[in-house]
């Protein structure tokens, strides 16, 4: 009887141990469950590529005050960075050799005026003899080509003195466009030659003007976007509207319209990237990006359900609201928006 206790009180334990096994194996084996939020599967998409080009700000064209005739400058009202209006005297040159020549001119026309005079007085007298049978027609057709000839003495001394004149006009100097002063390096009193540059003008309207390598002459063309930093109050953002066909010392210039554009300081040198074409790329809304510590990360979901922030390299994109992955999450990857973005 006491061995039958003894079998017993032993099974009983034996049944005991069994069931705590079976209760721990079934502990550490919990349910993994994913994390909530929405998902967003990664896939490869059409962006635009881009190339950084070296650019300045400029402007359509530009003008050059030249002198056109010799002398000295006596006056110059401009300085660099004036306004100044087409049409608008900025300066004068002096050639005091055309003072001489119009006195000498002027001189001469009053001597044909006396001989003029003198020849139609004559004239006068020789007709008042012919018609009373004194002289002859041919002393009478003398004398008319005689005051003829002093009359166009006259006209010749005043048509020279008036050119003359003409010429001493065009040492005005004249602005030729209205826009901003760039150069003004000749100061006054200096002697200047015709065709001298004495001031540089802007003309037209300001753009940024790039200088890109001739590889990109195929990739880039009217309309192509581009951005740029520093030009002023603008958004940075602009089209090309021209293509020069010419290529130089292995550069091809293109003209870009970029409103806001700070036209105070033309050829400043400016940062910009120009639009070559498409590529693919990995963009993400940007609420799927949370940062700590300067480092951006992701939540990548598992097939096991799941999820591990990883850390990814990003890149600005011109799409609002949304970044690209440059590197730590490849297409393919289902990424869980962080809970502050699930709560927005």
């Amino acid at each position: 009887m006491a061995m039958r206790k003894t079998w017993l009180a032993l099974g009983a334990a034996a049944l005991a141990l069994t069931l705590a096994g079976c209760g721990s194996a079934e502990e550490t084996a919990p349910v993994v469950q994913a994390p909530a939020g929405p998902r967003l599967v990664l896939a490869a998409a059409d962006t635009a590529a881009w190339q950084d080009v070296s650019a300045e700000i400029a402007t359509v064209d530009q003008a050059q005050v030249l002198a056109r005739i010799p002398g000295i400058l006596t006056t110059l009202t401009v300085r660099e960075g004036d306004m100044v209006t087409k049409g608008q005297a900025i300066g004068r040159i002096v050639d005091t050799q055309l003072g001489y020549q119009s006195s000498a001119y002027g001189a001469q026309a009053a001597a044909a005026q006396a001989q003029a005079a003198q020849a139609q007085a004559e004239l006068v007298r020789v007709k008042f003899l012919y018609q009373n049978g004194v002289y002859a027609k041919a002393r009478l057709d003398q004398a008319e080509a005689a005051a003829a000839a002093a009359t166009a003495q006259i006209r010749a001394a005043q048509a020279q003195q008036a050119a003359v004149g003409a010429v001493a006009g065009q040492g005005a100097v004249i602005a030729p466009a209205t826009g901003r002063v760039l150069r003004a390096d000749v100061p006054a009193g200096s002697p200047v030659a015709p065709g001298m540059a004495i001031a540089v003008i802007t003309a037209g309207p300001t753009i940024v003007r790039l200088e890109m390598p001739e590889s990109l002459a195929d990739k880039v063309r009217p309309g192509s976007r581009v951005m740029a930093t520093g030009i002023g109050t603008g958004s940075g953002v602009g089209t090309v509207i021209k293509l020069y066909p010419a290529i130089t010392a292995g550069k091809v210039t293109a003209d870009v319209d970029m409103p806001g554009i700070d036209n105070r300081l033309i050829g400043r040198r400016v940062a910009a990237r120009v639009e070559t074409g498409t590529r693919k790329a990995l963009l993400v809304p940007a609420n799927y990006i949370s940062s700590r510590f300067g480092i951006d990360y992701v939540t990548v979901l598992a097939k096991d359900g799941s999820a591990a922030d990883v850390p990814v390299q990003t890149g600005p994109s011109l799409e609002a609201g949304k970044v690209e992955i440059l590197s730590g999450a490849v297409a393919g990857d289902t990424l869980v928006a962080p809970k502050q973005a699930a709560a927005q």
